[in-house]
């Protein structure tokens, strides 16, 4: 009689164990790849879909989030006050930095970008300012291509010397594992202590669907370097080179588009201007120094010609 309950008890506690297990799951409802989505659980379809803050666009996560939505999510936190990170001074030569883009139906940058105002611009893949801003009417035929962005670090001095091929390997680890970036698109890796340099090459022929695009993975490699991750679990830059831990000091991050920029003199800042107009005048003013030394050079030199040829004049005939 007493057997009952005996048997019972344990598939209580199963039956327990499974709900609760069930309940933590479906609390963890996050996106590993993007700390910046808000997540919740479909009912009908039973799975976790995490939307992108300030775009409300829904990202897979189980690859990087376009840097556009990441950028667009960016400025909706610094207006709500929530954790905005001054950029870097060494930041890169993204020359206009933070604002808020408009992105396609696939999260990635359109061609033209006005940033809610009526200032508009046109951009390359990475969301980087190609030509000059203009007004509404600004036409922006096509979203150019980035095929080769340079990353270059400096780091500060280790312990023990950095072995060249011992770094590569590292760095090329961590595009693959952490950024799920494909190893033939990290073209190179150069090393001239303390400067390292990650070429990484992708043209459109080469990205196949799936792969993830070459600005995305220098993006989130980006905010890891400057202690701003984008992924959800903690930690960030933690490269070691045979145990000696990788510390940058400086990062510079450089853009190569399949078609060249479209800038003209306005680009130019004023303290640019004001040194090519000081190298201008001195230019002028050497020249003009040469002009007035080589005419009193003559000049003296015909007063001798002259005097030369009037004592001539005056010595007596043989």
């Amino acid at each position: 009689m007493a057997r009952g309950p005996v048997l019972a008890l344990p598939l209580l506690l199963l039956l327990l164990a499974a709900v609760t297990g069930r309940a933590a799951a479906r609390d963890d409802c996050t996106c590993a790849t993007n700390k910046m989505t808000t997540c919740s659980w479909d009912s009908q379809g039973g799975r976790c879909r995490c939307k992108a803050i300030g775009s409300n666009h829904e990202v897979n996560c189980s690859t990087l989030t376009s840097k556009c939505l990441l950028l667009k999510a960016r400025t909706v936190r610094s207006k709500s006050g929530r954790g905005l990170v001054r950029p870097s001074e060494h930041a890169i030569v993204d020359n206009d930095g933070l604002y808020d883009p408009d992105c396609d139906l696939d999260g990635r940058f359109k061609a033209r970008q006005c940033n809610q105002t009526s200032v508009c611009w046109c951009v390359n893949s990475v969301g980087v300012r190609r030509t000059d801003k203009g007004d509404e009417t600004l036409h922006c035929e096509e979203l150019v291509r980035t095929h080769h962005i340079l990353i270059e670090l400096r780091h500060r001095p280790p312990a023990r010397a950095f072995n060249h091929s011992d770094l590569d390997a590292e760095l090329r680890r961590l595009f693959r594992e952490r950024y799920l970036l494909r190893p033939r698109f990290v073209a190179d890796v150069h090393y001239d202590d303390p400067t390292i340099q990650i070429e990484l090459r992708q043209n459109a022929s080469q990205k196949a669907p799936g792969d993830v695009d070459i600005a995305d993975a220098a993006y989130y490699f980006e905010r890891d370097v400057k202690g701003e991750s984008v992924f959800s679990k903690p930690g960030g830059f933690d490269v070691r080179v045979r145990g000696e831990p990788l510390q940058v000091d400086q990062t510079l991050i450089y853009y190569l588009d399949e078609k060249p920029p479209q800038f003209s003199m306005k680009r130019l800042t004023a303290g640019l201007i004001a040194v090519i107009a000081v190298i201008a005048v001195a230019l002028v003013a050497g020249v003009v120094i040469l002009v007035i030394t080589n005419r009193r050079k003559s000049g003296k030199y015909k007063k001798v010609e002259i005097k030369e040829m009037g004592e001539l004049n005056k010595e007596p005939n043989l």
